[in-house]
């Protein structure tokens, strides 16, 4: 079986703590990926845009990180229009534990937050969305 390529969106400013813990939780022998996200950490331009487009268009799965500011993340807002005019699958994940988080600014309102265990990355990963646990968005 290939490795399935993954791009994580996450809110630089705020949420590079936690992109660590996912990236170390991807490279175990949980989940079969290779994860190809390097986080561009230039202002929003068009070279930027264009980046971002050709490394979300090289991957399987879009994951979008999601914290207390990621509404207010621009790169994350870009990256969410990018992967939905791409259609590339993609799913929210919740990166903090007993906090308040936000979805990104253009995900859609069906989108679901799910959270963060190994056994939901896994089923996310495989498209097996049935019996995830979700968080709650208030």
């Amino acid at each position: 079986m290939s490795k399935k390529k993954i791009f994580i969106s996450f809110d630089y400013e705020n949420d590079k703590d936690i992109k660590g813990c996912l990236l170390s939780q991807l490279e175990s022998d949980i989940v079969e990926v290779a994860v190809s996200n390097k986080s561009i950490e230039k202002p929003i331009e068009e070279k930027w845009k264009k980046e971002a487009k050709r490394r979300i268009s090289g991957c399987n799965y879009v994951i979008f990180l999601c914290g207390r500011h990621t509404d207010e993340a621009t790169g994350v807002s870009a990256e969410m229009t990018i992967t939905r005019e791409l259609g590339k699958p993609y799913f929210l994940l919740c990166g903090r534990r007993n906090r308040e988080v936000k979805k990104p600014s253009g995900s859609l309102k069906e989108d679901k937050v799910y959270k963060w265990t190994p056994d939901n990355l896994e089923k996310l990963l495989h498209n097996k969305r049935d019996a995830l646990i979700e968080v709650k968005i208030i």
